[in-house]
């Protein structure tokens, strides 16, 4: 016999709640964010309003074509996977291409004050 160990687990109504939101943070709530979701993942309308109302959550194929396009469902999939650290791993080349930018501006501005 298993004792329990103390892992927690995420409800289905919690994962939908998040998974929503990460949606709602990308693509608001009009109506071309439904018809996003459904180009992205292929899924019916009835099915894409579920997860954008947090009633279901997408499941397999849905979830990794969703995590394809959108930065915030993959960081929120991350996030209750409890590993943010990789999302970072995966933003620092470009938060380096940035800086980079960033560095040649500020170049450019003293070069013009000279």
């Amino acid at each position: 016999m298993f004792t329990k160990t103390g892992n927690s687990f995420l409800t289905p109504e919690q994962y939908a709640a998040e998974i929503a939101k990460a949606l709602h943070a990308e693509l608001g709530e009009t109506h071309q964010a439904t018809k996003t979701l459904m180009r992205w993942t292929s899924a019916n309308e009835r099915t894409v309003k579920n997860w954008l109302a947090g009633v279901n959550g997408p499941r397999g194929e849905h979830l990794v074509a969703l995590v394809k396009h959108s930065d915030h469902a993959l960081a929120a999939f991350l996030g209750m996977a409890e590993r943010p650290h990789a999302l970072t791993a995966s933003e620092l080349p470009l938060l380096r291409q940035k800086l980079q930018m960033v560095l040649e501006g500020i170049d450019t501005c003293l070069t013009l004050r000279d």
